[in-house]
């Protein structure tokens, strides 16, 4: 039996299987993939590992169990899984493809919680690198199983005390390199893998990476004959800083116990963020991304390309100014990948509202123009399988997971189509999603937004208006799957959701990305202004007297700015996630470049004290009346929970109608499916109540998890698949 959604609800959203990226084998035959699933009822997360045949197009079970990660493929008969244990340590296990639970072994063991695994085939068996935190002797760290301290104390002399929702320490992120071959000992029929010696590749540096709290992968590459990284400069401090540098180490093999000494790539004028350094399939080049500008996380990131690993004098830029029509090219990069032939550049990039596939095509070592190769949707991940045909996994505004084939240069698209979670399965529809233009705070500038309608909608109804904003400031909202803010869950609700793109977002241009810069209550309050204007005069269908308006982070900033100017009062109520209410109160934070940055320097003189002031939320309270729901995460460091508390208390002071909802033991995001649960329930149930809709569930049950009768009668139906 399968789940069929006949509404899209919160309950459905959240225990709606979550798919990893597809990972074919070989020639494309099989797809590896990981599905998470969670049971309110059972309270309980579910793995499965599952290989689909794309011939017959039937998905099959490889393995379940929750500690389960991380899939690939050692040839196109056996699988190389890993499976975290009790006592902190990470098994490598390896298996048949068609009875792994039955004949998988063991094939070594990483004392500690290991991740990010990457595999190069080498002559005898595969090169492994992954991700483990190191103590300061350079050794392997295990949480679980590490001295534990009599004191709680934590003594610091520099700024950087804590990032994201942990406190530094001196453990930090290292790169591990190891092998795995088989046994030469027994015969070829009983041969197994093996894990080899485990080797810390930043010993005796003080570089850290992955960089923290997101790098993973993107971060790090391998090659049969060496590593190539990115690390934040370990000369400045990274509170008010964002330089990274990348940086190559040569291995004669992956069973060298001491590391090269790691050799720092040049990159000219560039002091800037660094990700994404991948090797050429044939291992002679390398191509990564960087910034220009240190203190700006948001600058535009520029492709490089170093010619011959084996001499990295510098690295040259990859893009020529022109794309393939001729124009400038100015969108920003956050993935490349090479093609199977060591020839091309594939690169991933938001591009109005859409995150697009690019191909940079070169000749005679030679930038070249940039080819656009998708029009549809966000790309997730891609894997060249021959020069002419790429694997991708691909999300959008409906449709949760869908894998692909790409034909180059046709650019035909193969869907794989029982293995795509189309919109179908919640309920939804493409149908429901439409965009407009309207013009924003300057006659010559054009604001982009996504409307996401109720799949029961109907042209002769008028229905309540969920203005959306996002966070960043330079962020978007794109045609992509999310299980955080998902506009079709509003749209369900019975709203006309609308997620405006305003000067700051990304995907438009870097000019229109900086705009923001010293603007944070300026610029991108008028484009929101604009487009209320512009929804109010050209679309009938939206009941812009039932308005409510959303934002997290920046766009929780915003929701604390509207509600002390104008376009407040047009608003029923209001919700803030983790958004700021005082500037001041930025100091706080753990990343200061970015306020820095952002708000025009540090607030340490008359000048830049009263920038911050400008666009300070806290100075407008007089004017706050719309009924507004405050959330704020205690774990959350980069706006420390006063900045929620102290919007909170000037509400109820006021006594405009307003509620607060708070959870220890998330950061800025809401995570664990329970407290995602009652995070929807809450902001649902307070929206609804002011535009006449009906509540998703009753107060007494927003904090159970059995799913509550409101939202069963709207669920799912069982159906056989």
């Amino acid at each position: 039996m399968a789940i069929r959604a006949t509404k899209f609800t919160p309950s459905v959203l959240l225990s709606a299987p979550r798919r990893s990226p597809g990972i074919p084998n070989a020639d494309g035959s099989l797809v590896l993939y990981t599905t998470h699933v969670y049971s309110f009822e059972d309270h309980e997360k579910t793995v499965e590992i599952r290989v689909l045949d794309v011939k017959s197009n039937e998905s099959r079970l490889v393995s379940r169990h929750k500690e389960l990660s991380e899939p690939n493929w050692l040839d196109d008969e056996t699988v190389f899984l890993l499976e975290s244990d009790t006592d902190g340590t990470t098994n490598v296990l390896v298996g048949p493809i068609d009875d792994f639970d039955n004949q998988h072994y063991v094939a070594g063991e990483i004392p500690a919680p290991a991740s990010n695994f990457k595999l190069k085939q080498v002559k005898d068996g595969y090169a492994l690198a992954f991700n483990a935190l190191a103590k300061p002797n350079d050794e392997l760290y295990n949480p679980d199983t590490a001295a534990k301290p009599h004191s709680t104390g934590k003594l610091y002399d520099s700024i950087w005390v804590r990032h994201w929702d942990t406190y530094k320490t001196q453990n930090r992120a290292a790169i591990w390199y190891t092998t795995i071959k088989k046994d030469d000992s027994s015969s070829s029929e009983d041969s197994k893998w093996t894990l080899t010696h485990l080797v810390n590749a930043l010993q005796g540096t003080s570089l850290e990476s992955p960089i923290p709290p997101f790098g993973g992968t993107d971060n790090f590459d391998l090659s049969s004959s060496g590593l190539i990284f990115v690390a934040k400069d370990p000369d400045l401090n990274q509170a008010l800083n964002t330089k990274c540098n990348v940086y190559l180490i040569s291995l004669s093999s992956f069973t060298q116990t001491t590391p090269s000494a790691p050799v720092k790539v040049a990159t000219k004028s560039y002091d800037g963020a660094a990700t994404s350094p991948v090797f050429s399939p044939d291992g002679r080049s390398a191509a990564f991304l960087a910034m220009e500008k240190n203190g700006y996380e948001a600058d535009r990131n520029r492709v490089f390309v170093i010619l011959d690993v084996n001499q990295p004098v510098a690295a040259l830029h990859w893009i020529s100014r022109e794309d393939g029509d001729g124009k400038f090219w100015d969108r920003s990069p956050s993935g490349v990948t090479w093609s199977a032939d060591s020839g091309t550049l594939f690169l991933t990039a938001e591009d109005e509202g859409k995150t697009s596939l690019f191909a940079a095509i070169s000749s005679a070592n030679l930038p070249g123009p940039v080819t656009k190769l998708t029009e549809d949707g966000s790309i997730t991940d891609v894997r060249p399988l021959t020069p002419r045909q790429l694997f991708i996994t691909k999300s959008s505004l409906v449709d949760n997971s869908t894998y692909q084939y790409l034909e180059l240069p046709s650019k035909n698209v193969t869907t794989i189509s029982s293995a795509s979670r189309d919109g179908s399965a919640f309920g939804l529809s493409p149908s429901q999603v439409s965009e407009i233009w309207y013009r924003g705070a300057s006659s010559d500038t054009k604001i982009h937004a996504w409307v996401v309608r109720p799949s029961t909608y109907n042209k002769n109804d008028t229905y309540p208006l969920a203005f959306l904003v996002h966070g960043g400031p330079q962020g978007a909202w794109t045609d992509s799957w999310s299980t955080r803010w998902n506009p079709a869950v509003f749209a369900e609700q019975g709203y006309i959701t609308i997620c405006p793109n305003p000067t700051g977002s990304t995907g438009y241009g870097q000019a229109f990305t900086d705009a923001i810069h010293q603007q944070w209550g300026g610029l991108p309050y008028e484009d929101l202004v604009q487009g209320f204007d512009y929804i109010e005069r050209h679309m009938p269908d939206v009941d812009t007297s039932r308005a409510v308006a959303l934002g997290a982070s920046y766009g929780g900033y915003m929701m604390n700015w509207i509600q002390g100017h104008g376009l407040g009062r047009k608003f029923k109520a209001l919700v803030t996630h983790d958004g700021v209410f005082s500037m001041a109160g930025q100091l706080a934070s753990e990343e200061l470049y970015f306020p820095f940055h952002d708000l025009g320097g540090a607030p340490t003189s008359a000048g830049t004290r009263k920038e911050w002031a400008r666009w300070d939320p806290s100075l407008h309270i007089e004017e706050w009346k719309t009924p507004h729901l405050i959330i704020h995460n205690e774990l959350d460091y980069r706006l420390t929970i006063s900045e929620g508390l102290a919007a909170f208390n000037a509400l109820q002071t006021r006594g405009v109608e307003s509620r607060f909802l708070t959870f220890p033991d998330e950061n800025h995001w809401v995570l664990k499916p329970e407290n995602s649960m009652v995070w929807h329930r809450v902001v649902i149930n307070w929206i609804n109540r002011y535009v006449g809709l009906p509540a998703l569930c009753k107060e007494e049950d927003i904090f159970t998890f059995a799913t509550p009768k409101e939202e069963q009668d709207a669920g799912a139906e069982e159906e056989r698949s």
